[in-house]
């Protein structure tokens, strides 16, 4: 984790859990010649922008009190939308019964990607229902091998 992600992490853990809201991610990049912080948040029925809205204002706040970027840079707050990472194993548990997108470090099976209903998740193994043409299989693969994960919307 970048400092400068962990600093964020600091100054607006507090400000969510005040709100009653999950922070979901946090990201730091650049784009073309422009930086962006990027602050995902979420709750049950999901987050509307008035909630948006006072996490970035009470952010901003506190970024400009600390400065901890020397730059220039767009701060976005905004839910993680349908497709919600999977980060931590909290995040597999509330999965369970829906579809997500894995990508492995490591092939598993030939493969390195799975699409599918994740079935259980025990800490160790997650599980994953994939159709292959008209059948199904379950795959367990390895918590600890999974390189990202997130919710999928199937059509």
């Amino acid at each position: 984790m970048s400092k400068v992600i962990e600093t964020i992490e600091g100054l607006v853990t507090p400000i969510v859990t005040d709100l009653g809201l999950e922070l979901v991610d946090i990201e730091y990049v650049k784009e073309g010649k422009n930086w962006f912080l990027r602050v995902y948040i979420d709750k049950d029925n999901g987050v509307d922008i008035e909630e948006c809205g006072l996490v970035s204002e009470r952010l901003s706040e506190k970024l400009d009190a600390i400065d901890p970027i020397p730059h220039n840079y767009f701060l976005e707050v905004s839910s993680p939308g349908a497709e919600r990472p999977l980060k931590k194993e909290k995040d597999f548990h509330k999965a369970i019964g829906k579809n997500v997108y894995i990508k492995t470090y490591e092939p598993i099976d030939d493969e390195k990607t799975f699409e599918g209903l994740l079935t259980a998740f025990d800490g160790e193994t997650v599980k994953v229902e994939i159709k292959i043409k008209t059948r199904k299989k379950e795959i367990a693969i390895p918590y600890t091998k999974i390189a990202s994960a997130r919710l999928a919307v199937i059509f």
